[in-house]
């Protein structure tokens, strides 16, 4: 049975950028009303392409960005609201974030053993005597799979993958329930990154951490993610079961990243007719799946999102008709229904499906 509380919550969460120089009055909305759950011990995938809005997302939830607006809910408490003006050490202490590149967060001026002594000291989580600390250390090394003498090494002696484990031993540092991992193999090697999908996953299974795993690699989020959500334009297009999800795909932003995936199984690896319908699906859709469905009704008015199978699966899909408004000045990312724009074109909107929700 799951916990009723949360280990993390995204209620809401909106975030513009100001564009134009420093007198200008322009943004452009990188987030906009995006709601997310990780349960206790779970790990849920948030994939989408470059610019979607997802490492703006997890730097929002870290704190390292601040929102326009939204909630964020860290085991069933605001911490927008406890800690108003920066992240509180209680706030680290629970959520840490690993980052894409495992050198760059990494000061090449010390040698691993620093990074994992001040994290524990910082915190209070190494022990009240010197044998504690060493004996603390050994074990984060032991836990992400590394010998105990590279504590001695700087992080340019390792090797990528590596270099990522040491990333992660720092943020198990300070216990955390919940861990941000920015597209952590992104920049290993194809022969490394099983090893570390294998130590989140094996953090999740002995330790309880729950984890928001960011990426673009649709093969990984399958492999080590329970739940997978779909991020476009600053939006979630469609979330549920990661294995449901990608053999199920309903919105044409999903098939369109899934097709894009190379599959001995599919007749054709790569169909541009296809996916050129798919873009015109995203961009300038005109109708819906669900659209005049007597049992999940679209809305004319806000969001609706539709189920897709069986509820054991927790599929959803935004409605297709709505779309990010290309152009619009100061919102390039904001969401308009397809039959609005057909209006503004000089088209008649009766001639369309009644607007859904995205």
């Amino acid at each position: 049975m799951s916990h009723p509380i949360p280990a993390l919550e995204v209620r809401g969460l909106g975030k513009s950028f100001p564009i134009g120089g420093l007198f200008s009055r322009d943004s452009v909305r990188a987030l906009h009303g995006v709601d997310l759950t990780i349960g206790r011990g779970e790990i849920v995938a948030l994939v989408g392409e470059s610019g979607s809005g997802k490492s703006t997302l997890a730097r929002c939830v870290a704190r390292l960005e601040k929102p326009g607006e939204g909630a964020i809910l860290l085991a069933g408490v605001d911490v927008l609201k406890r800690d108003r003006f920066q992240a509180s050490r209680a706030f680290r202490s629970q959520l840490q974030m690993v980052f894409q590149d495992p050198f760059g967060s990494l000061n090449p001026a010390h040698r691993i053993e620093h990074f994992l002594r001040r994290s524990l000291a910082i915190h209070g989580k190494g022990g009240h005597t010197e044998t504690e600390t060493q004996t603390r250390l050994e074990e984060l090394m032991a836990t992400v799979g590394l010998q105990a003498d590279m504590l001695d090494s700087y992080p340019h002696e390792l090797s990528g993958g590596q270099r990522q484990r040491v990333a992660i031993a720092r943020a198990l540092a300070v216990e955390p329930q919940v861990i941000l991992a920015d597209e952590p193999t992104s920049m290993l090697d194809v022969s490394v990154r099983i090893g570390v999908l294998n130590l989140m996953r094996k953090l999740r299974d002995e330790k309880g951490i729950s984890m928001l795993y960011i990426t673009h690699d649709l093969a990984s989020a399958r492999y080590l993610a329970d739940r997978t959500a779909v991020m476009f334009a600053g939006e979630l297009v469609e979330e549920g079961e990661s294995l449901d999800l990608l053999a199920n795909p309903a919105h044409p932003y999903t098939q369109l990243l899934v097709s894009a995936v190379p599959d001995p199984a599919r007749a054709g690896s790569y169909d541009p007719i296809r996916r050129a319908q798919l873009r015109q699906a995203v961009m300038a859709s005109t109708g819906c799946a669900f659209d005049r469905d007597p049992d999940q009704p679209c809305s004319a008015d806000e969001p609706v999102r539709h189920q897709v199978g069986g509820p054991e699966n927790r599929h959803w899909v935004r409605c297709h008709l709505y779309r990010p408004r290309a152009g619009a000045g100061g919102h390039a990312l904001a969401a308009e229904p397809a039959a609005a724009a057909s209006t503004q074109a000089g088209h008649p909107a009766s001639n369309l499906p009644k607007k859904a929700s995205a």
